[in-house]
């Protein structure tokens, strides 16, 4: 399975657009900030509409502006870890992992926590996390609801050096794990060069 992307939104005066084809694996979106990684994540989940263009994942049309074919967010079975993570405050770690499950996901948490290290946090609250464990419970939560791929926004913004390589092994391990496509945007080539991803460069 993998990403067939053909889009454009006009924001601010300024076009931003993404025409790639992927294979399988990680595809690393990079360039300055500024110049739109997000945005390219947020039409391919939905959140924003492009338009025009195509978006697929696999054999599947999540939008296509000619044949007026625009699929729910809800609908996509598309896996998003933001990069603010957006867990749930007043739920512990286990109830932000199970939220919004699909299919038997409480037979998947061992496995889910045991991949990404996080079964000494299961009964704590977000708000007593680090950046790197709060990342992490937020990959789990998404890895949980199933998805058919991944965008991950960023996920290694705002750590520190230890916390960077925690996360960047899990992402290395869910990689060797999966065979869902990953969309991973980054502005350090570093990163997408650690996942041996295939690098779509946005340039002003």
């Amino acid at each position: 399975m993998a990403f067939d992307i053909d889009i454009a939104r006009t924001l601010g005066g300024r076009t931003i657009a993404l025409s790639c084809r992927t294979g399988p694996g990680v595809t690393a979106i990079t360039g300055p900030s500024g110049i739109g990684k997000t945005s390219i994540l947020n039409m391919v989940a939905g959140l924003l509409r492009p338009d025009r263009g195509h978006i697929r994942v696999g054999d599947r049309i999540m939008f296509d502006s000619d044949a007026g074919i625009d699929i729910r967010p809800a609908d996509r079975g598309i896996g998003y870890v933001f990069q603010d993570r957006r867990l749930f405050p007043h739920m512990r770690v286990r109830a932000n992992l199970l939220y919004g499950r699909r299919g038997d996901a409480t037979a998947r948490l061992d496995d889910i926590v045991a991949m990404l290290g996080i079964g000494r946090l299961l009964g704590r609250w977000p708000g007593t996390l680090s950046g790197g464990e709060m990342q992490r419970v937020a990959i789990g939560r998404t890895l949980l609801s199933n998805p058919d791929c991944l965008l991950l926004d960023e996920p290694l913004s705002s750590l520190d050096l230890a916390r960077k390589s925690d996360i960047q092994e899990s992402i290395e391990q869910i990689c060797a794990q999966s065979a869902i496509p990953i969309l991973y945007v980054t502005h350090d080539m570093a990163e997408a060069e650690r996942l041996g991803a295939q690098i779509v460069a946005l340039r002003v």
